[in-house]
């Protein structure tokens, strides 16, 4: 019987606007070693940077699928706590990343005041890798799920990183070895709330970015996230796909490779009509090097072949590239055409 999703309970995503060519991967092919299902994502991954991973056949995708129902359930509760719980809880009072934030308000047709905001929650914190930051109580009690969460996401990721290596042609371990689930790193649980509002030109303009880390892994059952596209620079929707996470590669894995892979801006806007006039909630997991690894080209297989940068970046630790982005102090990598094309942006919220 097919694993129920809660899609249905939304709005429809309209049918007849033009939507992003995202192209859908099988799980369940990829952790049999599809040849053909390995080299269509990498193809995704040089391509687009994004890409549908459809969860059905996969023991552990429909286990991702049930958790970030569950998950989602929770996030609505975290966000209707009362503002002056959450604010306890600001990134300005606990760390300087991870923790509640307030991303603007405005007053709603029925006098009220909405809010959008996140929450940041890193892995580490969940797995008992460190000392814990404060949290609300609402999210110490569901410590386990949010765990059981972080751990299934990072194994999908640990199997998308295995299909990049054997694509690259280099030796096993080359990317996961960077990526060690009991290291501290940057990877983490997000929730996203945005109210209803309506398109703001300059507001989208501003959200425009791309992801820091190696892998994202997005759950929303609304539109709104958009991408660019590489070859039109058309702004499109991605539809949610009932069963499917949305995948999208980020700036350390341009950075590991010389820029054979694709780390595509994108942005989040107000969700098409009849979408438009509900709170639009989504659910991230960030995958992201450790934080004690230096981004900078990797050797051996495929990136060898790159052409080397004259100039080359000043390196640095994903540590300090996470937070350098994070103030706006650097530029995102976006693309690869005969070279590594760089544009100020920040991330913002998918």
């Amino acid at each position: 019987m097919p694993f129920q999703t809660s899609h249905s309970q939304h709005p429809p995503f309209p049918s007849n606007i033009p939507s992003a060519p995202l192209v859908s991967i099988s799980l369940a092919k990829l952790e049999s070693h599809d040849a053909a299902e390995s080299q269509a994502f990498f193809n995704a991954c040089k391509s687009l940077g994004f890409f549908y991973l459809d969860m059905k056949g996969s023991a552990l995708g429909e286990d991702i699928v049930s958790l970030s129902e569950e998950v989602h359930a929770l996030q609505k509760q975290f966000h209707a706590l009362p503002n002056e719980v959450k604010e306890d809880y600001l990134r300005e009072k606990i760390d300087a990343f991870f923790g509640y934030r307030i991303l603007g308000e405005r007053e709603m047709e029925d006098g009220s005041v909405g809010r959008n905001e996140n929450y940041n929650m890193r892995k580490d914190d969940l797995l008992d890798n460190c000392a814990h930051l404060p949290c609300p109580p609402l999210i110490t009690n569901h410590r386990p799920v949010l765990a059981t969460y972080a751990r299934k996401c990072r194994t999908a990721i640990d199997i998308l990183i295995t299909h990049l290596e054997a694509n690259l042609n280099l030796p096993p371990g080359t990317i996961a070895d960077l990526h060690r689930l009991d290291h501290m790193s940057g990877d983490h649980i997000r929730f996203n709330k945005s109210c209803p509002a309506p398109f703001s030109p300059s507001a989208a303009k501003a959200g425009e970015h791309t992801d820091f880390g190696s892998f994202t892994i997005l759950f929303n059952w609304l539109g709104g996230l958009q991408i660019r596209h590489p070859e039109t620079n058309e702004w499109l929707y991605v539809r949610p796909v009932p069963g499917s996470a949305i995948v999208n590669l980020g700036d350390a894995l341009v950075k590991f490779t010389a820029g054979i892979v694709r780390s595509n801006v994108h942005r989040v806007v107000p969700p098409p009509s009849p979408q438009d006039g509900v709170d639009r909630f989504s659910l991230v997991f960030f995958s992201r090097p450790e934080d004690a690894v230096v981004l900078r080209r990797l050797r051996g297989g495929l990136i060898d072949e790159q052409p080397v940068d004259r100039q080359e970046d000043v390196e640095m630790t994903a540590e300090e590239w996470t937070w350098k982005r994070s103030v706006g102090d650097l530029k995102g990598v976006y693309t690869h055409k005969g070279g590594l094309e760089l544009r100020t942006v920040v991330e913002g919220k998918a």
